[in-house]
């Protein structure tokens, strides 16, 4: 049978509902009435300048107000545009690969973070050891070491009683939760196999400028390069794993794929991935995605159970009725997110989204890894397996090399091959990273 959307709790009367709720709400209002939040936005780009503007009207949202402090951004220019369209003065417009810590330096208690995902463990943890509250957009690491540091952070913000939320916005919409919901209660028993995907084209690239330094290059060029956005998969696909994640309850416990590169004329990624993911107890996910032109686009999730089938976000097909509660919220799924964070804020409630879209993050990474190399990664060998050869392989160049100038971008068009081991696959990166530099002399 098909589970209604709006299959309320018969069983519970309005009235208790309402008597139960008021004081909560009534005390909530009053702290939000006129709050300020003073944010600071570090990452001027698309997503940065859509995370505050989904601040703002969460504020408003719930009769609050956002000033913003202070902006950082690799340049310059960048940030000195969305400083001057909210007046932030020019003293606290910061540029360069360390202006994020100026901005934490400032008065404000928020800090969203929209930089290339690279830079994400550094800046998230440079924010919560200064007693920041943070928003930051996913994913949240590009290889094992830097996953496994945001599960710290997490817990180091949980010590601290500070807010640290993800831009994974499906698991704010309304539709999502109540699916989850009522999966989790049994709609359609045990989840057995099913897909994940997001298949469409292609996204920007940026060509080199005439002498243009190596770390200007790849920052501007960043959805390019495995290295600063750990590849689409882990970029783009990282919400649909992290639905599956959700749903099942609990990561993979390994991958395999392929993969390969078709279109891209710069960076080193590659266009599309197919992978298995094995979630154990009988349980696989065909993990899909791919940035080519001229392809079919589908972007979603589908599970099977052993009781019914579902989308991530609704047409439930079930074996058994669950009521679920509405799920009220914003209709905007990325300003409920906001929302949920102003609110754990005032209420002293701080929701904490560390563990889970580090999760993941790293299944991404396992996948990633997986399809380079042509190897079997399990969950252990970068969770827990301090001697496998994937528990500290890192993506250079680094957060660290952009913040020492040592920058040395891998050269286009050279990508992994699989069937290398790991030691091979990663000489034969750095040889890469290691060619004639003298374009930028």
């Amino acid at each position: 049978m098909d589970i209604s959307r709006r299959n309320f709790i018969k069983n519970i009367t309005v009235a208790g509902i309402a008597l139960n709720t008021l004081p909560v709400i009534n005390v909530l209002a009053q702290k939000s009435a006129g709050k300020r939040f003073k944010v600071a936005l570090i990452g001027c780009g698309g997503r940065g300048k859509g995370a505050l503007k989904d601040c703002i009207e969460a504020a408003k949202s719930i009769g609050a107000e956002i000033e913003l402090v202070a902006v950082a951004d690799f340049f310059r220019s960048r940030a000195q545009e969305v400083a001057k369209s909210h007046g932030v003065p020019d003293e606290r417009c910061f540029d360069g690969a360390t202006g994020y810590q100026k901005a934490i330096a400032t008065a404000a208690e928020i800090v969203i973070t929209a930089t290339p995902p690279s830079f994400r463990p550094v800046h998230v943890a440079a924010a919560i050891q200064a007693g920041k509250h943070v928003f930051m957009e996913k994913p949240v690491a590009v290889d094992p070491p830097g996953a496994r540091s945001i599960i710290a952070t997490g817990e180091v913000a949980k010590k601290k009683g500070l807010a640290l939320v993800a831009g994974t916005q499906r698991r704010s919409d309304s539709n999502y939760r109540r699916t989850q919901y009522a999966v989790a209660n049994g709609a359609i028993g045990d989840i057995v196999g099913g897909n994940i995907m997001w298949c469409g084209g292609s996204l920007w690239h940026k060509t080199r400028d005439a002498g243009e330094a190596d770390a200007s290059y790849m920052v501007r060029n960043w959805t390019s390069f495995a290295e600063m956005s750990g590849d689409h998969i882990v970029e783009q696909h990282v919400h649909n794993i992290d639905i599956a994640n959700w749903f099942i309850g609990r990561p993979p416990v390994s991958a395999i794929g392929f993969g390969g590169r078709a279109q891209r004329v710069t960076g080193d990624q590659f266009d599309f991935f197919s992978v298995d993911l094995d979630y154990g107890k009988g349980c696989h996910i065909h993990s899909m995605c791919r940035q080519v032109d001229g392809t079919y686009g589908r972007v979603g999730e589908f599970f099977i159970g052993t009781n019914g089938q579902t989308s991530g976000n609704g047409g439930l097909k079930a074996g058994k009725n669950v009521t679920t509660p509405e799920f009220a919220g914003h209709s905007n799924p990325y300003v409920q997110e906001h929302i949920d964070l102003l609110q754990g804020i005032l209420k002293s409630q701080p929701r904490n989204d560390a563990r889970p879209v580090a999760e993941a993050t790293m299944v991404a990474i396992m996948a990633r890894i997986s399809t380079y190399t042509g190897q079997l990664v399990r969950w252990v060998d970068v969770m827990e397996n301090k001697d496998s050869n994937w528990y500290n392989f890192t993506m250079n160049p680094s957060a660290g090399d952009f913040e020492k100038g040592t920058v040395v971008a891998p050269e286009d068009d050279v990508i992994p091959v699989p069937g290398q081991e790991k030691k091979e696959h990663a000489k034969n990166r750095s040889n890469a990273r290691r060619g004639d530099n003298t374009r930028n002399k």
